[in-house]
Formats: C-alpha cells, structure tokens, sequence
C-alpha cells in the first residue's frame, strides 16, 4: 500500500490553497460542502474563510484510497 505523506503542520487554508490542493475550482467546492461530502470550511472573519489543513489532507487521501 502506498502512504501519501503531508506535511505536518496544522493551518488554515485560504480557498485558494484548497482550489490548488484538489484541483477543483470554488463553484465545486461548495457544491461538495452542501453535499455533506466535503469538509466545511471555518469562519475566520466578517468576509473570510478558510479550512482545516488536516480535514483537507485526509479527504484527498481518503479519495486516494477508494482508487486502490
């Protein structure tokens, strides 16, 4: 089995990092959050959010272990 390393270093995540980190783009990403499917994003502010960096690393490696 292959194991996918993340850094360790627990942050937040701006929406743009998130669109890099998937490859999905905003309009998706928020299809997939209402969906239940996606982790929820955190409000840091009035106009700004931002997620998990762990939430966000394990829901890609659990979409890479479903190719397995």
């Amino acid at each position: 089995m292959h194991q996918t390393a993340f850094p360790s270093e627990r942050r937040v995540l701006r929406r743009s990092e998130v669109e890099v980190k998937t490859g999905f783009k905003r309009a998706h990403i928020y299809k997939l959050v209402k969906a239940g499917t996606f982790p929820k994003p955190i409000r840091i502010g009035i106009r700004a959010v931002g997620w998990d960096s762990d939430e966000i690393d394990r829901w890609i490696t659990a979409r890479l272990q479903e190719r397995s």
